[in-house]
């Protein structure tokens, strides 16, 4: 009987929902988007060689602290563009026990 009813409540609650596609406002051409993000993109990178590049026993310790706030912030900005899909170890070990599980 606990079966069953697991099994309806489940059965609804995934036929319950209803994927809604969603229209954004805006430019319709992708690739427009992309070339200016990879543009972008690359901008920050020769940014970054710039930094790597630079003097550094010219500089003052105000002006060291800035440029590794400015190099953590361009990671940041390069890393949440890249659009990636990260994994987590615990996420693979969850993934392949559930697989080994269900085959």
């Amino acid at each position: 009987m606990k079966k069953l009813t697991a099994i309806i409540l489940s059965a609804f609650l995934l036929l319950s929902t209803v994927p809604v596609q969603l229209r954004a406002e805006g430019d319709n051409n992708p690739e427009s988007t992309k070339n200016a993000e990879a543009l972008e993109a690359q901008v920050l990178l020769q940014r970054l060689e710039e930094i790597k590049n630079m003097d550094m026993s010219e500089l003052t310790s105000a002006e060291k602290k800035e440029l590794r706030k400015e190099v953590r912030e361009t990671k940041k900005t390069l890393k949440t563009n890249s659009k990636g899909v990260y994994l987590s170890v615990g996420a693979i070990i969850i993934v392949i026990l559930l697989l080994i599980l269900l085959l």
